[in-house]
């Protein structure tokens, strides 16, 4: 079993046993691109413009072992494109690429690819960011219907430090850490459900700060694309090729400041907004998250699926008895989390990942909670590792007040009547980290960019959008928007329409029509 280190106040990493890798989803047939009016197709390079750089095979790769069978089996995926082979492998990355800081630690990698990709390749790498482990996400790609893009091309994913086999942060203790992931409902001191959140957050900022300082601002996104420069650096090619999926768009965009010169490709894939504060982004992503299950809800009643004729009024149900303390140890915000990590995935039949899931809610609330607390489970390992804590925390700006949450829920339960109050709750859980500096972003970018969003994202929601197109706009480069209008996160991942224009780009640089529209 590949094996991890611990980072704690880090001037040498402990090693400790790690785990394989991430999780899956599936894909529907070519669709024809449809353009969205006004969109324009791209004008011809200019003569002045730099010819782009292509994409580059590794002069010496990382040490590739397979990890196939131990990674579908971790998250429990059985892959629809055969000939599906994932690879694992970690390179050493110093904690502060400029020496202010002392020690290194291992930076976990996945590759994806099939039996048939071509192999003088060029890889991909891809970058969740905090989301989750990029590993993971590349899994649940990989699982599913993913054949368009990994027969052209190789993903490797690179996992954020902190993060999945990226040397792991150990640093909220049990009790806190549970108090966390429940945002405090079981914990039995006074004051409302703000006050709780707030208490959760605060307890875990002070044990992190105190095991991780002086380093705790090192797991800032300025970090995460110093270790996708170390694997530049490792392979020994002159260029990057990024996929930036949620938060990791703003990885690859802290890359493309840094090292403006080294990037080959640009793919931002359902992006974070920027520029904006912590409750905006958190009504962008219930906004997607409400979406992503309204789509749920609609197949779910043409499916004539267990949870019956108002599955919206069922799952209302089922939160207000977590919120009881009815369905014993899951609390709400766990529940939800569940319920939005599946709405995430693209794995599988679509039809069939609704069946399951109305299936696992309406046992939940017939009683039978297994299935969910099996949901929920998955749901924590993805979402809710310390390191994701930390990240999350420190990539935040401007985090809301208990007043101010208190007074969105008035409003949120009305808007956002399933993921609403747990949104604005979970806000508060990083209000007591310490302020560090924003993102770097580009003023000026040398390739040109291909962007995805989707219609209904429970990751990221698509408001954040516009403040990305319109940063890569600011650069002068050329760009063109692709929506999906399917359900799910990434776009890339679910939709194969999305992938061939991606297999397009990375060719040739070759962007499709401005505004074009990927159908679900």
């Amino acid at each position: 079993m590949t094996q991890n280190r611990t980072l704690l106040a880090v001037a040498v990493c402990l090693t400790m046993t790690a785990a394989a890798c991430a999780a899956g989803p599936s894909q529907r047939p070519d669709v024809a691109v449809e353009q969205n009016s006004p969109g324009q197709a791209p004008e011809d390079t200019p003569d002045s413009e730099p010819a782009t750089p292509p994409l580059q095979v590794p002069v010496t790769d990382l040490s590739w072992s397979d990890c196939t069978a131990a990674t579908l089996g971790r998250y429990e995926l059985t892959p629809r494109t055969p000939g599906l082979i994932l690879e694992c492998a970690d390179f050493e990355a110093p904690v502060d690429a400029s020496g202010q800081m002392f020690g290194s630690f291992s930076v976990g990698a996945m590759r994806a690819r099939l039996d048939r990709t071509p192999g003088d390749a060029a890889p991909l790498v891809l970058t969740s960011g905090s989301d989750t482990s990029s590993i993971e996400a590349l899994t649940d790609m990989a699982a599913g219907q993913s054949s368009t893009l990994l027969a052209a091309h190789p993903i490797v994913a690179v996992d954020r430090r902190g993060i999945g086999r990226s040397t792991a942060v150990d640093c909220v203790k049990p009790d806190a850490r549970d108090a966390l992931a429940d945002l405090g409902q079981f914990e039995r001191a006074g004051g409302d459900a703000v006050d709780r959140a707030v208490a959760a957050g605060r307890d875990a900022t002070i044990e992190c700060t105190d095991i991780l300082q002086p380093q705790e601002l090192a797991f800032a996104t300025s970090f995460a694309a110093d270790d996708l420069e170390q694997l530049r650096t490792a392979w020994g090619v002159d260029t990057l090729g990024i996929i930036g999926t949620g938060n990791g768009a703003s990885t690859a965009l802290a890359y493309a400041s840094a090292h403006p010169d080294r990037l080959a490709r640009l793919i931002l894939d359902s992006p974070a907004g920027i520029g904006i504060d912590e409750m905006t982004r958190a009504e962008q992503k219930t906004q997607g998250r409400e979406a992503a299950f309204a789509a749920f809800t609609q197949r779910c009643a043409a499916l004539d699926c267990s949870l019956g004729a108002d599955p919206l009024a069922a799952v209302k149900s089922l939160i207000a008895s977590a919120n009881a303390g009815a369905l014993g140890p899951l609390s709400s915000h766990a529940v939800l989390d569940g319920i939005a990590f599946e709405l995430a995935s693209s794995a599988g039949d679509p039809s069939q990942r609704a069946r399951n899931l109305s299936a696992t809610l309406s046992a939940a609330g017939n009683g039978d909670t297994g299935a969910l607390r099996a949901l929920a489970s998955r749901a924590a390992t993805a979402y809710g590792s310390d390191g994701q804590f930390v990240a999350r925390c420190t990539d935040g700006q401007q985090w809301p007040s208990p007043q101010a949450v208190r007074d969105a829920t008035a409003s949120w339960n009305g808007l956002y009547p399933v993921f609403g109050t747990d949104a604005a709750l979970t806000a508060l859980t990083c209000s007591s980290w310490p302020t560090a500096p924003a993102a770097p972003l580009p003023s000026d970018l040398t390739v040109p960019v291909l962007q995805f969003s989707g219609a209904a994202d429970s990751v990221t929601g698509n408001g954040g959008f516009p403040s990305i197109s319109g940063l890569v706009a600011s650069t002068g480069t050329r760009a063109a928007t692709m929506t999906w209008q399917g359900s799910g996160h990434p776009a890339i991942g679910g939709s194969q329409c999305a992938q061939s224009a991606a297999v397009a780009y990375a060719a040739d640089a070759t962007l499709p029509p401005d505004g074009s529209v990927c159908p679900a």
